[in-house]
């Protein structure tokens, strides 16, 4: 499915589309691609949120399959060995950022269907080094969603200092959301649901919140940690008011509208801290892996055939969809 010109998902851009199997370096795995989900990003590219990298452009960075072959140089993994890739697949390895241990900043970093082409497709190419192992007991079906809704809701929870046993607000609630709620309640926390949507309200609770709702006035209790994942600026001063002191936010989402004024005693005060999330490092896709797996997380997918993935993120878009929509290919 690819991306000619950038426009409202409902104008349905992407474009089945017949496409040379892609040429794979030394150092490259050439995949083929079983299942990939379908994430906010996507969307945000698609209709332009996002500049355009690479046009044509094939989306998606969920993405799960079997290696079948491998330049000369790889020695991870073997052919018919199931692997996994995300967002990051390139970084320098020698700038700061990078000898740093805080590879997610690299200044060259290059992103899997944004500056290279994705998985909304049969095969797709990978780094070696930026692939991951797929973890015993998960399908590749329900592996898909911890590729980035995973990985990206992790390094988000292990930014938000959440103490144990905390209270842990979550702003929106799609598929980053759905998988940390799981985490977050496996460790032992408490959480809390702001989402104007009824539906995801109820399915939060099925999967165990402590409370839903959708204003911030009605919590029951203040929050040690909040995590905002609706791309929306608005949310935050709310987010900010819901916490106790000295507490933190942390924004999730790689594009969000305009932060309206804040002020200072009211929202910032009292020691509380606002971080964002910036990517992930290949450590965070490793550590999230290994702790769904320890936990048997269940991510909560809908699937969909690969010609459908317009229909796919227009009920995205339309907060239709519990948990993660996921393409077959």
């Amino acid at each position: 499915m690819v991306l000619f010109s950038q426009e409202a998902i409902e104008n349905r851009p992407l474009l089945l589309s017949e496409v040379s199997v892609p040429a794979y370096g030394n150092f490259d795995l050439l995949v083929k691609v079983s299942y990939c989900g379908v994430c906010r990003t996507d969307l945000h590219i698609v209709e332009g949120d996002l500049p355009l990298k690479t046009a044509p452009l094939i989306p998606g960075h969920q993405v799960v399959g079997t290696i079948v072959e491998k330049g000369n140089s790889c020695r991870r993994f073997n052919v018919g060995d199931c692997v996994g890739f995300g967002w990051l697949r390139f970084t320098c390895g020698n700038c700061a950022y990078c000898k740093s241990g805080r590879e997610n900043l690299c200044e060259n970093a290059r992103y899997t269907g944004y500056h290279e082409q994705g998985g909304y497709a049969e095969f797709a190419v990978i780094p070696e080094a930026f692939a991951y192992p797929i973890p015993p007991g998960f399908s590749e079906a329900l592996a898909a969603p911890l590729l980035c809704a995973g990985i990206i809701g992790y390094r988000a929870l292990s930014r938000s200092h959440l103490p144990p046993k905390g209270k842990l607000g979550i702003f929106g609630f799609g598929s980053s959301a759905h998988i940390i709620l799981q985490m977050a309640l496996s460790r032992g926390c408490h959480v809390f649901v702001i989402t104007r949507s009824k539906r995801h309200q109820e399915f939060a609770l099925q999967l165990g919140a402590d409370w839903a709702g959708s204003q911030v006035e009605a919590l029951p209790k203040k929050l040690d940690s909040a995590i905002v994942f609706a791309p929306a600026g608005e949310v935050v001063p709310l987010a900010l008011q819901s916490i106790d002191k000295g507490g933190t936010v942390v924004l999730a989402g790689i594009h969000m509208s305009d932060i309206p004024a804040m002020h200072y005693e009211e929202h910032l005060f009292h020691e509380k801290q606002l971080l964002s999330v910036e990517s992930n490092t290949r450590e965070d896709g490793m550590a999230l892996l290994n702790e769904a797996a320890k936990i048997s997380l269940k991510p909560h997918i809908q699937v969909f055939p690969l010609s459908e993935a317009n229909e796919a993120l227009i009920q995205l878009k339309q907060g239709k969809i519990d948990g993660t929509a996921v393409l077959k290919i």
